[in-house]
């Protein structure tokens, strides 16, 4: 052999020896990463056992800490800590909010003096930087939450009364009120706080509820719940001025109609951690020497005002209350205006940002400093004007100071003097305070009214300090005139005639940190609410009504007809009722009737009607899922297909009405050891119906993981192509797109085996044909009701047919009731609702009430049965009513 032939053979042989080494080499890879990979699966195995005998330890360990840590907070009170932290986080909101609202003040005065000198810029800077705040503040309310629109306090009246608004309490309501306040109060625009910020701190109320209930559930309990939102109410209240008791009385009259005297702690304690952190910030970020009141006054102690003055100080009371009452009609007409032209609400609706933007430019213009609003001191903020209103400087004194003489020139021009400009500035912040008001935005009324107010009683101390330049002489004692003190009587006496409340006085006092007018004060709010109440609800309750919130008005006469009104005159006698013994027919057709009521009385029987309980409008729909559902569906045709396959009949022919499908596809990846699957085969049984059964075989196309994905597509490619009955095929693609019909849903339904390397089972969907289908919802539906599946309310609340109205407004007011049943000795005759009971309020108010029933007969004329909204969009708030409230006291 050749020397050739020999390296050529000796090549191949260390050719094959290579290969074969690289194979060897290859299987003890494979040989080491199969070891490695037992070696991991042993390790984690070993690791969750050694987890598992350690989780009893730790289980207890984290009981007892968590034990440890709810005793110890229990018992140093959970409720001072709760509401310490809420006056802790109120506060520091308001003063975050405060600065950023000063900021953007100060920057539109910038922009008007500073950055130009020529008229027509500096009227576009003047409107330029309001214009973009109120658009931006109403279109990202509108996007986020647009509960946040408006003031606080109607829509929190009405939750403490025991209606449930949706999403009125959510965090995204909150950052939309924070966001779209600031961006409101700090274009400048007529409007306030204080309302909004009621709202703000009774969500974050709401939310600290949920996270203390978290880990133990001490806020989970309703009352408490309406508790803590009283504090808030509260606390909104102090946060914004700095008046702890006074934000506590507010808030009782305001939000309460009857208020729990053991929750009197809680809203001050509440209210003074949230002033005092609030004043506290100011003194640390702002500069101030020390803890004062905001609108600090030094009138005279000695000698404030004249026994005399207080005629005069009834008289601003009365003009007060009549200015009060016309405010809240000016607004409520304005609203009522821009509703009842359609076609303009249409318009405005679909085109949301023109009404804000015309309202601000409007308000803008009527406020440029070289137009109207050199007359009303319109560079000054609210906080320097009322510093000014407040100010113990006589105007009218023609020896004045250089500081005297800065605030004055505020108030003059050079061809109007100080009595003019009082009146434009009243006039004009009347207007655009109420337009202003209709705003899509985060809004408040509190503060442009409490101004107003200001600037009215400054206009009457001024005209005093004219008429009596020396003061009142009485038996040889001189009282000079206090301008300031009447601009202090002002304030509160419109304030308290626009919100129908006393304690305006209050906060006035801790505003003004001085008590010296508390009798002219007080006077002149008492006769301010008695002149408004009489003439017009408080803006709030004006407010509930233009939204339409269940909320009840009062009754105003104690020697009013309620008295002699009965429950027999407004109740609706024609109840819709279910009964012991009603079928599944009757149940389906009561609810078709009746989409709205969300409450049933269930009764022994219609001849009897002794009334058994009350059941929610979701219980019976419930009951109705139950027996003709999808769920019970399948599982009774399944229940017919194994009866029709049992061996125990082998002779009987299988139901011609039932499909029966295994979804398999065959994949595009070739496999060397088993064959594509076969293709689908249709196999008719009749000629009207077919039967159809896809056999699977054992392959890895049929694992767990691909069925689901490849469904929709056996369908498409199978199904449709083998039916030939319409309806059949419409049913068959309904099934096949509709993500309801995956395989996924119906492992929770139907008996099905485990798929493995080594068997796999096919997966069987089987459904009624639509003649089974009727058959079977026939029998279903002449089935009786079993009432014990559902949950029924045992003890719903009752009254007599004798019961005065009064004593039903004060049992709904105080219980939170949405309705009662009306029964005699135990027969349900009627059932009367917030509707029924307002109405007849209102009518008797009116003098409309006429009694067209004999209390001792039946009613001659049968009204209209109650019906109750689930969801109701009222202008802007959606809410969901409570249920009867009676069995959770």
């Amino acid at each position: 052999m050749s020397d050739g032939t020999e390296r050529a053979a000796l090549g191949y042989e260390h050719t094959l020896m290579f290969g074969q080494y690289r194979e060897d080499l290859g299987e003890y890879a494979k040989l080491e990463a199969s070891r490695l990979k037992t070696l991991e699966k042993h390790r984690k195995k070993e690791e969750k056992r050694h987890q598992k005998e350690l989780k009893p330890y730790r289980n207890v360990l984290h009981r007892k800490l968590v034990g440890l840590w709810q005793n110890t907070f229990a018992r140093l009170g959970e409720d001072w800590f709760f509401l310490a932290f809420l006056g802790v986080i109120s506060s520091l909101l308001s003063f975050s909010m405060d600065y950023a609202i000063s900021m953007c003040q100060k920057s539109r005065i910038w922009l008007y003096r500073d950055l130009t000198a020529h008229p027509f810029l500096q009227y576009l800077a003047w409107v330029a930087l309001p214009l973009c705040l109120i658009l931006f503040s109403a279109g990202f309310v509108h996007i986020l939450a647009p509960q946040a629109i408006g003031s606080g306090i109607p829509e929190m009246k009405t939750i403490l009364r025991g209606v449930v608004l949706k999403e009125y309490l959510s965090l995204r309501t909150l950052i939309a009120k924070i966001i779209g306040l600031t961006c409101t109060l700090g274009s400048g625009m007529p409007l306030g706080k204080e309302g909004p910020f009621v709202h703000i701190s009774s969500i974050l109320a709401t939310i600290l509820g949920k996270l203390v209930a978290s880990f133990k559930g001490i806020h989970e309990n309703e009352s408490r719940a309406n508790e803590m939102l009283a504090a808030a109410c509260a606390v909104g209240v102090a946060c914004s001025f700095a008046a702890p008791i006074g934000g506590v009385l507010f808030s009782i009259e305001v939000t309460s109609v009857y208020f729990a005297v053991r929750n009197y702690w809680r809203g001050f304690f509440a209210a003074c951690c949230g002033a005092m952190v609030w004043r506290l910030l100011g003194v640390w970020f702002k500069n101030e020497e020390t803890l004062t009141a905001i609108f600090r006054t030094n009138f005279h102690i000695d000698f404030p005002f004249d026994p005399q003055e207080l005629i005069v100080f009834a008289g601003i009371g009365a003009v007060c209350g009549l200015g009060g009452a016309f405010f809240v009609w000016f607004h409520r007409q304005i609203v009522n205006f821009n509703r009842k032209h359609k076609r303009m609400n249409a318009f405005l609706q679909q085109n949301r940002f023109i009404y804000p933007a015309l309202i601000t430019v409007i308000i803008s213009t009527m406020t440029f400093p070289l137009g109207l609003g050199q007359f009303m001191a319109a560079e000054l903020t609210t906080h320097e004007s009322m510093n000014e209103l407040f100010s113990n400087v006589t105007w009218s004194n023609h020896h004045l100071e250089v500081d005297e003489a800065i605030i004055v020139s505020h108030w003059t021009t050079a061809y109007t003097n100080i009595f003019v400009n009082l009146v434009v500035f009243i006039i004009i912040t009347f207007v655009t305070s109420a337009l202003a008001a209709t705003l899509p935005v985060p809004s408040g009324l509190f503060i442009p009214v409490f101004k107003m107010g200001a600037a009215f009683g400054r206009l009457v101390g001024e005209c005093m300090a004219s008429w009596f330049p020396e003061g009142i002489t009485l038996g040889g004692s001189v009282n000079r005139i206090i301008p300031g003190g009447y601009a202090v009587v002002g304030a509160a006496a419109l304030s308290g005639s626009v919100t129908h409340t006393i304690s305006t006085s209050v906060i006035v006092f801790e505003l003004t940190g001085q008590m010296s007018h508390i009798l002219p004060v007080i006077l002149a709010v008492l006769i301010a609410n008695g002149i408004s109440q009489a003439l017009q609800p408080s803006i709030y309750d004006s407010i509930i009504q233009i939204k339409k919130l269940p909320y009840l008005p009062p009754i105003v006469s104690t020697s009013s007809e309620a008295h002699n009104v009965f429950v027999a005159d407004i109740m609706v006698r024609d109840v819709v009722s279910v009964w012991r013994g009603c079928s599944y027919k009757d149940l389906r057709s009561i609810l078709k009737l009746k989409k709205r009521l969300q409450f049933f009385p269930l009764v022994e029987s219609l001849e009897s009607m002794i009334l058994l309980g009350s059941i929610q409008r979701i219980e019976l729909l419930r009951l109705l899922e139950l027996q003709l559902g999808r769920e019970r569906r399948l599982q009774e045709a399944a229940k017919r297909a194994q009866l029709s396959e049992s061996p125990k009949t082998p002779r009987m022919e299988k139901k011609q009405s039932r499909f029966e499908v295994v979804p398999v596809v065959s994949s595009t990846r070739p496999s060397p050891k088993c064959s594509p699957p076969p293709s689908p085969v249709a196999t008719p049984k009749s000629p009207k119906k077919s039967f159809l059964r896809y056999s699977p075989v054992n392959s890895p196309y049929n694992t767990i993981t691909s069925l689901d994905a490849r469904l929709k597509q056996a369908f498409e490619t199978v199904f449709k192509k083998s039916f030939s009955d319409p309806f059949e095929k419409a049913l068959v693609s309904s099934m096949s797109l509709s993500t309801s019909y995956s395989l996924s849903q119906f492992d929770s339904s139907l008996p099905s085996t485990p798929v493995t390397k080594r068997s796999q089972q096919p997966r069987i969907l089987i459904d009624m044909s639509p003649e089974e289908l009727l058959a079977w919802e026939e029998d279903q539906l002449n089935a009786l009701v079993d009432f014990s599946k559902c949950h029924v309310d045992p003890a719903p609340f009752q009254l007599v047919e004798r019961t005065t109205l009064i004593k039903v407004h004060s049992l709904f007011s105080m219980l939170g009731l949405n309705y009662a049943y009306v029964t005699a000795i135990g027969r349900l005759v009627g059932v009367v609702a917030l509707k029924e009971l307002r109405k007849a309020i209102e009518n008797i108010s009116s003098g409309l009430f006429v009694t067209s029933i004999n209390h001792f007969g039946h009613n001659e004329k049968s009204e209209p049965p109650s019906e109750s909204e689930d969801n109701v969009d009222v202008g802007r708030v959606s809410f969901k009513r409570r249920g009867d409230l009676a069995s959770h006291v």
